[in-house]
């Protein structure tokens, strides 16, 4: 950092400025003077999250500052041209196969007459690919576990589908998984009816497994499916649910495949774990276990009974816990086996975990220490050992990984629209304000303050200028509560205690970049519990980051901010916004966020491409595109009926333009005038929640809008579709 007789400036008044040697009471505002100031450990590079200065900056070096090699491999990496390229088939992607992530977020969001598809941002980017590669790489690494362990049986996974019900993600997870007998898992009436109709497409042998809480309703829901030929399994969560099974599988002349979800005593500790343990929400105490297995042996219908399931916790950070919550599992199925359950399968639920920040700890709610292969085998051995001491036939393996299925095949694209100005940070004091007036005025205590602090800076003592600048400030914001200091002394004052803070190094450079998002709708396990996801720039990475920054969202709420970064920063390195679009990536959220997303604000979802690999000369092609939900849509979703807010908004513009005009002027103006508003309401109602600024919805023609929707007896509107007509 350089000597404070090269930074302050700022103490001498801009041109203009009247000179401040007036008074020869107060020192004219000299140079700053003395030694660079002693490093402050807290505003170290390293700290703060910034390279250092480099003529050699390349892609790799971003590639390492924002640790995407660690918690991206094998799918991201950073190409030439300095933007995020994705390897759709991970490590098996050939160089002419990897997706330019910059490239996918132009063909989308360019205007249709430039060739785009002219959706607007922000833009969730799925990528089936990785997802079909996910897929294969969990089946392979129990397959390659069960043979290396000379396991009996086999692996037939199944799609938690809370993790995110999209149709197109639960239809690819059934067609990806087809010849693994892959199948679906359902916690609701709504996910059944889902997963029964898109697994009439997979395989015959693929599990339903059916949890949560049920009721008649989803019990004979349920029994339908298995009716339907699919391989339904429905858990008992809760000790009464045995009844409702037994009752309604009578009625309906259906032999139930049953399953119980055991409360064991493993359980980690840590936020994920918080549903695990002998006081977890949902399963079956060892007593409660012991008594469904002897009603169902009263009612001849123990041979039902056929799968074990547990869940000790999302993000389960160690195998040495997973084995441990396994092999108590194993010993259980092992005693049903004894009392004559027709037991067929160990379900181990989810668990799975992805390794958010890249550093591989099993002490972090956003990481894990092992990966895929270590994970099975861990599974493997623990239910063979249990097995094999009690002479039980290895069972079918199941589990419920949601999480390591879905997180990687998303991500989250947006844009910074704004940032801290460049003038606010070369010109701290407001270019008008006359320094040495407003000093002048300033009342004897506050101007010892300021005496104070001009002689600690010419002396060097930058922790007495420190104190004296903050007791100045402090001094002049109670003068100016009590009406005694005007708004211009004050901006005075906090301009000069800023510079004198940025000289010696106390300054906090951190920048705000506004971002065009909701915290709330896309990433809300960031506001609710603190998860945090990989963000970082998708272009530009052959340059050096030059400041560092927190996002701020476009919501009306302090909680819609991203400050808090994997690697523990309080900081993201970023660039300098240049005139042009500076676009961000949210990583690994392909899982929960859309689901447990929200209308805080009436912020609706992003738009979507689906974005598949092809032999084309750009590398890919998009399959689909949606634009995010519109103003109307957010609006009915809250029960509000935008169609007949329109026509009262148009009627009363109609009024407005009528008021406005004079008698003699024609009646084709007042129409036109009329036509514009309710042309700019119809728009308004038809665009995105968020900023604008490319394509999106249709815009309304030229001339006039209406809307011609036939309103039932009750008030509803019986068709939604909007009309445009020129007047």
């Amino acid at each position: 950092m350089p000597a404070l007789a090269c930074c302050v400036d700022a103490a001498v008044p801009p041109p203009g400025y009247a000179s401040l040697a007036g008074d020869s009471s107060l020192p004219a505002p000299e140079l700053f003077s003395g030694a660079p100031p002693a490093t402050n450990p807290d505003l170290s590079a390293s700290s703060l999250l910034l390279p250092p200065a480099s003529p050699h900056w390349s892609p790799s070096l971003s590639a390492s500052l924002y640790k995407l090699d660690a918690w991206g491999a094998p799918y991201f990496s950073v190409n030439a041209a300095g933007d995020v390229s994705v390897r759709p088939h991970g490590v098996d992607t050939l160089s002419h196969q990897e997706i330019d992530l910059m490239k996918v977020v132009k063909k989308a969001s360019d205007p249709k007459t430039e060739g785009g598809l002219g959706l607007p941002l922000p833009l969730i980017v799925r990528l089936p690919d990785v997802l079909r590669s996910r897929l294969r790489s969990l089946q392979s690494a129990f397959d390659g576990a069960i043979r290396s362990l000379g396991y009996d049986s086999h692996y037939q996974g199944v799609y938690p589908v809370k993790c995110n019900q999209d149709r197109f993600i639960v239809e690819d997870v059934v067609d990806f998984g087809t010849p693994f007998r892959f199948g679906l898992e359902a916690g609701s009436k709504p996910e059944l009816l889902l997963a029964m109709s898109c697994l009439l497409k997979g395989s015959p042998e693929a599990f339903l497994v059916c949890n949560g809480y049920k009721d008649v309703e989803y019990v004979s829901l349920a029994l339908v499916a298995r009716k339907m030929n699919l391989n339904t399994v429905i858990v008992l969560e809760q000790e009464e649910e045995v009844d409702l099974v037994i009752e309604m599988s009578r009625k309906m002349g259906v032999r139930p495949i049953i399953g119980m979800r055991a409360k064991l005593r493993t359980k980690h500790s840590g936020h994920f774990g918080s549903t695990s343990g002998e006081k977890g929400k949902f399963g079956l105490t060892t007593i409660q276990i012991l008594s469904v297995a002897r009603k169902l042996e009263r009612e001849g219908m123990l041979d039902c009974l056929q799968l074990l399931h547990f869940h000790i916790g999302s993000q389960i950070p160690s195998t040495a816990l997973l084995a441990d919550g396994v092999g108590e599992a194993a010993q259980i199925y092992c005693e049903l086996v004894r009392l004559g359950a027709g037991m067929k399968v160990i379900d181990i639920g989810g668990g799975l975990g992805v390794d958010y920040d890249g550093t591989r700890s099993s002490d972090s709610d956003m990481s894990v220490g092992y990966g895929l292969e270590e994970y099975a085998a861990a599974v493997v051995q623990a239910v063979r050992n249990a097995c094999d001491r009690k002479f039980v036939r290895h069972p079918i393996l199941c589990s419920e990984s949601g999480r390591a299925l879905v997180s990687h095949h998303s991500v989250l694209v947006f844009e910074a629209v704004s940032s801290s100005s460049a003038s606010e940070r070369s010109h701290p004091v407001a270019p008008d304000v006359n320094i040495g007036y407003y000093i002048e005025g300033l009342p004897e205590e506050a101007r010892a303050d300021y005496r104070n602090l001009m002689g600690a800076a010419v002396r060097g003592e930058y922790e007495s200028c420190l104190h004296h600048a903050e007791q100045l400030k402090r001094r002049c914001v109670e003068l100016f509560k009590d009406g005694m200091l005007g708004l211009e002394s004050l901006a005075a004052v906090d301009g000069i205690c800023q510079v004198v803070s940025k000289a010696i190094g106390a300054y906090d450079p951190v920048r705000t970049y506004h971002v065009n998002l909701s915290v709330f709708t896309s990433m809300p396990d960031f506001w609710a519990i603190g998860q945090m996801f990989p963000i970082m720039p998708i272009h530009r990475l052959e340059q050096p980051p030059a400041v560092k920054g927190v996002l701020s969202d476009l919501t009306c709420d302090s909680d819609g901010k991203v400050d808090k970064f994997i690697g523990g920063g309080g900081s993201l390195p970023l660039h300098e916004m240049d005139g042009g679009g500076y676009y961000l990536g949210m990583f690994l959220g392909g899982a929960y966020q859309e689901a447990l997303g929200g209308l805080h604000n009436l912020f609706g979802g992003p738009s979507v491409v689906r974005v598949s690999q092809s032999e084309g000369p750009h590398g890919f092609a998009v399959t689909r595109a949606a634009p995010g939900p519109s103003c109307a849509d957010v609006l009915r979703a809250m029960q509000h009926q935008p169609e007949l807010m329109f026509e009262a908004l148009k009627c009363r513009a109609d009024e407005v333009c009528s008021s406005h005009l004079e008698e003699e002027e024609e009646e084709e103006e007042d129409a036109c005038r009329g036509s514009a508003l309710a042309e700019a309401l119809a728009r308004a109602f038809h665009s995105m929640p968020y900023l604008g600024g490319g394509g999106g919805a249709a815009a309304p023609s030229a001339c006039a809008t209406s809307f011609y929707g036939g309103v039932a007896e009750n008030g509803a509107v019986g068709e939604e579709e909007w009309t445009y007509c020129c007047a």
